[in-house]
């Protein structure tokens, strides 16, 4: 495998992270508190910049000739 493609399926991996951190503290979390709110919005950010990051690396690095 080569660090390309591992890097990609980290970017992946990180998505699918942060939408689970997503959907914890909005459906699953018993408790409401600041943290769980702070864990909500940081997974938000996550599932922004996780696929913004994944194209500019792919775009990035096939124009890469090695």
């Amino acid at each position: 495998m080569s660090l390309k493609s591992f890097h990609i399926i980290f970017v992946c991996v990180t998505f699918l992270m942060s939408l689970f951190f997503v959907l914890w503290s909005r459906l699953l979390a018993k408790d409401v508190s600041t943290i769980t709110t702070a864990i909500g919005w940081c997974g938000i950010i996550g599932l922004v910049i996780a696929p913004l990051y994944g194209v500019y690396f792919w775009r990035k690095s096939s124009k890469l000739i090695l």
